[in-house]
């Protein structure tokens, strides 16, 4: 049995009336193809009889079974629509009678063209996918990401007279860490004994003045009574799969002697990027075995995973990076984002992924248009002719 799990919601809008979905169904795909949706191969399906009472007769491929009551065909017109047909009886091998229950139209246009393509003409390869899902949001961060962090503050311990590299606590109650883990703003305290420098020096730093009011004399007066020159506390910044910016730790640098400058703070700034990349590269694993591509567009593809390693992350990531590779071609690195996944009986995984804004090299993005482009035309080319095959039948009945 099909195991769905839709990712990512398409926009639709849905149909007033079953009278509104018959009309679409009889105006627009009379001579258009529908499709069954969630089949494991595209299977084509066409209503051949329009009821009185406002059932239909539908016809598929006679080796389809339908999972339950329901079945929904998809197509294309000028938008992308899709129904839900409830099945009263099935006459026979692929024909059943069903009543319309409900049915959706995209609010915009497929952007790209889809087809099949064979194993001997691209594969799907490399895949560097999350070992854990960093749940920075809920601060739930893995062992191996705490301990990147200890090494760099252990690595890092001669940068000044006190630094300590840490998570923000969920119930954090100091009032700066709290105000940097909610804003993702730098604290730079370039002379603990100047009140000017408590100030913000543009919208990315922490302005103490707002922040402490009147009580920032004895703020400042305790810095200084420790023996504080300079202070820096840099946010570590997460960019999550939905590419949301997230303070999940801090930097912190406390100087007895020098005064921080800000070439100080763009160093320490660094350092926070490459923390990033170190943790994402320790929670990272690379499956370099060849999966199927079944179809692709420009915009994304449909992936068959039947590696059980790769099937155990992938099915709960919400994106990965991995390698297409074309026919006498090198590979190109693309991000997919998971829009859709579901397995079969035979416990292979499907995913469905789109590249939209997602690749992390234009000049990966612009060599796979040029090798998809002629892929394109010549499905095109294949795709009118059949079309033109298809109307000479018909005039011949």
């Amino acid at each position: 049995m099909l195991q769905i799990q839709q990712r990512k919601s398409r926009d639709f809008q849905e149909f007033e009336s079953v009278e509104d979905i018959l009309n679409l169904l009889r105006s627009q795909f009379s001579s258009r193809k529908l499709y069954i949706k969630y089949a494991l191969e595209k299977t084509e399906a066409n209503i051949n009889e329009y009821l009185p009472d406002g059932t239909v007769m539908l016809v598929t491929d006679t080796d389809y079974r339908a999972e339950g009551d329901m079945i929904t065909v998809y197509g294309l017109s000028d938008k992308y629509i899709e129904v839900d047909l409830r099945i009263l009886d099935e006459r026979g091998p692929g024909y059943f009678h069903c009543e319309p229950v409900g049915g959706r139209r995209a609010l915009r246009g497929r952007r790209d063209l889809r087809f099949k393509v064979d194993i001997d003409e691209v594969v799907a390869t490399n895949f560097r996918i999350s070992r854990h899902t960093i749940d920075v949001a809920g601060f739930n961060i893995p062992t191996s990401i705490k301990v990147v962090l200890e090494q760099f503050q252990s690595q890092n311990s001669k940068m000044s007279d006190f630094v300590k590299v840490d998570v923000f606590k969920p119930d954090e109650r100091d009032r700066v860490l709290l105000h940097i883990k909610k804003t993702g703003k730098t604290l730079w305290i370039a002379d603990t004994s100047s009140d000017e420098s408590y100030r913000a020096l543009n919208d990315e730093f922490v302005d103490l003045h707002d922040l402490y009011g009147d009580d920032l004399h004895t703020v400042s007066k305790r810095y200084v009574e420790k023996g504080y020159t300079s202070i820096l506390v840099v946010p570590i910044i997460y960019i999550t799969e939905e590419a949301t910016s997230v303070p999940f730790a801090y930097i912190q640098l406390v100087s007895k002697s020098k005064h921080f400058s800000l070439d100080d703070v763009l160093m320490v700034k660094d350092h926070s990027f490459r923390l990033i990349d170190r943790i994402r590269d320790a929670n990272t694993i690379l499956v370099p075995v060849h999966q199927r591509i079944l179809d692709i567009s420009r915009g994304g593809a449909k992936i068959k995973i039947t590696d059980k390693n790769l099937q155990k992350y992938v099915a709960r990531a919400k994106g990965f990076i991995f390698d297409i590779v074309f026919k006498l071609q090198a590979p190109i690195t693309i991000y997919g984002e998971v829009k859709v996944s579901y397995t079969d009986e035979e416990g292979n995984l499907y995913v469905g992924v789109d590249f939209e804004g997602n690749s992390s090299r234009k000049d990966e993005m612009k060599r796979y248009y040029s090798i998809l482009k002629p892929m394109e035309m010549e499905y095109k080319s294949r795709l009118l002719k059949s079309m033109k095959n298809r109307k000479k039948e018909a005039g011949a009945d």
